[in-house]
């Protein structure tokens, strides 16, 4: 039988964890985290199998895990945490998880629209500091949401966005045949959107994707969303057109780095709503979730 870890559990995903892993489950060790990328290999050592929530695997340091076989990532960002073509040149298999929160992330998306055009964040911090400023919002009902991606999640904030009264473009890289919203090019999305959503997977094909020149094609002022991966937008040009206000306000629940570290440049800038890569993170999706890595740890 496999011996498998789960490398970097946390309270709140432990409280749930406990809920679905049953006794007649295979047997799963348990470490708490967060795991320092260079302690990875000592306390992956004896097992073969490894389910991560946010632990690092760059090449080095997948080399130095001796008898690693499979990884079960807890969603379908991989990449951003493991070096995927390094594994399989090693043989180590790496699962992903899609579709068990779709809801739940465009929920959080739909959060970040209503906090970003009503200046949410920003007039809590002011008035909890003792300030007061109220500030001018954006109605959202009769604006333009360009959806990027109409996958499971895209699909569902299309849903909800319909349903206050937004209208919903989108564009998928992809031929889409039973959309329920029309679909444009990209550039035609991003000309007539007055808030941008992100749902894309990140892969070689996607890094980068939204880069410079893309937001330049923005309406002024517009809003962007993104609760899919931060590499899928060119930072230090998202970042400059932040500063000089030529994107209104980025609402992110994913960064490059996670944990934020202190240098992060989005932490210093006043038009923006950060939260902590929580979308996918409700007690319903999260059984969902757990449920499906221990039967992928358990059937290799």
């Amino acid at each position: 039988m496999a011996r498998t870890l789960f490398i970097d559990s946390t309270p709140d995903i432990d409280r749930v964890w406990k809920q679905v892993h049953g006794p007649a489950d295979i047997p799963v060790t348990i470490n708490m985290g967060p795991v320092p990328e260079e302690h990875v290999p000592d306390k992956a050592a004896g097992y073969d199998t490894i389910i991560n929530d946010a632990t690092y695997f760059s090449e080095p340091t997948l080399r130095r895990c001796s008898g690693l076989k499979h990884i079960v990532f807890l969603g379908t960002g991989a990449s951003s945490y493991v070096d995927v073509a390094a594994a399989e040149r090693l043989g180590i298999k790496v699962s992903t998880i899609g579709g068990y929160g779709d809801t739940t992330v465009a929920e959080h998306a739909m959060g970040l629209v209503f906090a970003a055009a009503r200046h949410i964040a920003t007039m809590h911090g002011i008035v909890r500091g003792g300030g007061w400023r109220p500030m001018q919002g954006m109605e959202l009902r009769g604006k333009t949401l360009g959806v990027v991606g109409l996958g499971g999640i895209g699909r569902e904030l299309a849903r909800i966005a319909q349903g206050i009264g937004l209208n919903v473009i989108a564009y998928n890289r992809s031929p889409v045949a039973d959309s329920s919203v029309k679909t444009v090019t990209i550039d035609e999305l991003l000309a007539q959107s007055d808030i941008v959503s992100l749902h894309l997977a990140l892969n070689d094909a996607t890094r980068g994707f939204l880069d410079r020149a893309k937001l330049e094609k923005t309406k002024p002022g517009v809003i962007i969303v993104n609760t899919a991966r931060a590499g899928i937008v060119d930072e230090p040009a998202l970042v400059d057109l932040l500063r000089a206000g030529r994107i209104g306000h980025y609402a992110t629940d994913v960064f490059g780095l996670e944990p934020t570290p202190p240098d992060e440049p989005l932490l210093k800038l006043d038009n923006v709503t950060l939260t902590a890569h929580a979308g996918y993170n409700t007690p319903e999706a999260a059984m969902t979730m757990y449920r499906r890595a221990i039967d992928l740890a358990a059937n290799g």
